[in-house]
């Protein structure tokens, strides 16, 4: 829908709202529901037991929970696009955009959704990072690659996510309680 928006300039096959909504929500869900679960949990769920020679994760509970809080998560991200005209604050939630009169109850499911992935990544970063370092092999020193970029990573998003709550947090109370974040 963007590539057509965008082939023929002048031409109004989307509306101005609701271009700002699938852009936003294609964003947000590239982010959130592929690239952070797919590519990072499902690849390291795969491959991380496989290079370390172990049976499963550290926390295999964990695990599963970290998963089943996704497709909920995904279920709000979907409803937010349903629900009005859909969130069109663009990929960063860009707060003139996200207040109160511009959105309603959809950017609030938005932002429930990215807690509530935010707490899906913050699970597997915790359970992969002791997964690699407790669990290697007995004559195992160094690592491969793959298992250094995974814990790279997870240490990364264990440090930015809960400012991403954070300010998620502020938007909210921005919106509701009347703070000026």
């Amino acid at each position: 829908l963007i590539r057509w928006s965008l082939y023929n300039p002048g031409a109004k096959f989307l509306d101005p709202v609701t271009y700002n909504a699938v852009v936003t929500s294609h964003a947000l869900v590239m982010i959130f529901f592929f690239a952070m679960p797919v590519m990072i949990g499902g690849f390291g769920n795969w491959l991380i037991p496989l290079m370390l020679q172990v049976a499963d994760m550290q926390f295999p509970r964990l695990n599963a929970f970290s998963f089943w809080v996704l497709p909920g998560s995904l279920y709000l991200m979907l409803m937010s696009n349903i629900v009005e005209n859909g969130v069109g604050a663009g990929w960063t939630i860009y707060p003139p955009l996200s207040t109160y009169s511009y959105h309603g109850v959809c950017m609030d499911l938005a932002i429930l959704s990215l807690h509530l992935a935010g707490i899906s990544s913050i699970f597997s970063s915790i359970n992969f990072m002791v997964t690699i370092s407790n669990m290697r092999s007995v004559g195992g020193h160094l690592l491969a690659l793959f298992p250094w970029s995974i814990k790279v990573t997870s240490f990364l998003l264990l440090t930015t996510l809960p400012v991403l709550a954070g300010g998620l947090t502020m938007l909210l109370t921005d919106r509701h309680f009347n703070t000026s974040f």
